[in-house]
């Protein structure tokens, strides 16, 4: 269990990246795919990212210090989102330049649906963080929901959609009943 968690900036310009250099763990995935749940999990605080009821709440790149030691960091869900086509567009923007600017990225969670198959917006995703050449984690999010049968059917669309290698590295996760928690720390951990 972490215990000294905080919220430190919401970043709408990277002129406000945090000047103190840690380790950062990238959090980021579709709106609605339960990004708020799974860091409210991972830290066991309960309402360090607000769970929003509409998708695309997350509009800047949230920092979370742990333990003095290192960041999570969320980013602004893609795909659904009530906003202007301007302001996801400045998003994207922001996200690509966010990987530019960063030397301190240890690694990406890519949470994805568990139920549905991974959308174009994800390969899109893994071939941006493939292109800046970070440690990739993707997180299948709700296992909660799916029969035993429907997870090889989730880690094969998976392996299909993303390779053979996001299959392998593949962590099912579900902030209902705790599953994955513990694989997530300990990836962290073994990166620090």
């Amino acid at each position: 269990m972490f215990s000294n968690i905080k919220y430190l900036i919401s970043v709408h310009n990277l002129s406000q990246l945090p000047k103190v250099k840690l380790p950062e763990f990238v959090v980021c995935g579709r709106s609605n795919v339960g990004k708020s749940s799974f860091l409210n999990t991972v830290t066991g605080k309960k309402n360090l990212a607000l769970v929003g009821q509409t998708p695309g709440k997350t509009r800047a790149i949230n920092f979370f210090e742990i333990e003095n030691k290192f960041y999570l960091v969320d980013l602004p869900g893609f795909g659904y989102a009530k906003v202007q086509k301007t302001e996801r567009e400045q998003w994207g923007k922001n996200i690509v330049q966010y990987f530019e600017l960063s030397e301190s990225i240890a690694g990406v969670f890519h949470l994805i649906d568990s139920r549905h198959e991974p959308t174009p917006l994800d390969v899109k995703m893994k071939e941006m963080i493939n292109f800046f050449n970070v440690s990739y984690f993707p997180v299948l999010t709700k296992v909660d929901k799916l029969k035993r049968s429907e997870r090889n059917r989730s880690k094969n669309d998976l392996k299909n959609i993303l390779g053979e290698e996001a299959a392998g590295n593949a962590v099912f996760f579900s902030s209902l009943t705790g599953e994955g928690k513990q694989e997530i720390k300990k990836i962290i951990l073994g990166k620090l």
